[in-house]
């Protein structure tokens, strides 16, 4: 995808989100988190700051499997996701990070939403 259709798709998500959680357009940590949660299958919760980043981590690890960079390991016993790094993540820029990280979201909802 290009930059402006990243860009485009990017915020239809955020308005699809807003209106299903009734709040305000997430950003990408939002969205990272919902993944997460998503990814863990324990539903809505109540998690702690470190648990939150967790489930960022999560969320990251899913999008960049897609592109080949981390593999399930499995799951630890209390549930959680284990990924491992198969191949080196290549070095981005913030601004392609970001852009990268947006058009993986998109992807990753593009079956819940379609």
């Amino acid at each position: 995808m290009k930059p402006a259709e990243i860009h485009t798709k990017w915020k239809e998500l955020q308005r699809r989100i807003a209106q299903d959680f009734e709040s305000e357009e997430p950003d990408l940590k939002v969205v990272l988190f919902l993944i997460g949660v998503q990814e863990l299958g324990k539903g809505p919760g109540k998690y702690s700051k470190r648990q939150k980043e967790e489930l960022m981590h999560i969320a990251t690890c899913r999008l960049l499997s897609e592109m080949g960079f981390y593999e399930l390991e499995g799951l630890d016993q209390d549930g959680w996701p284990h990924w491992k790094l198969v191949k080196a993540v290549p070095s981005y820029a913030l601004m392609e990070q970001e852009l990268l990280l947006k058009s993986l979201a998109i992807h990753y909802f593009e079956d819940i939403y379609e």
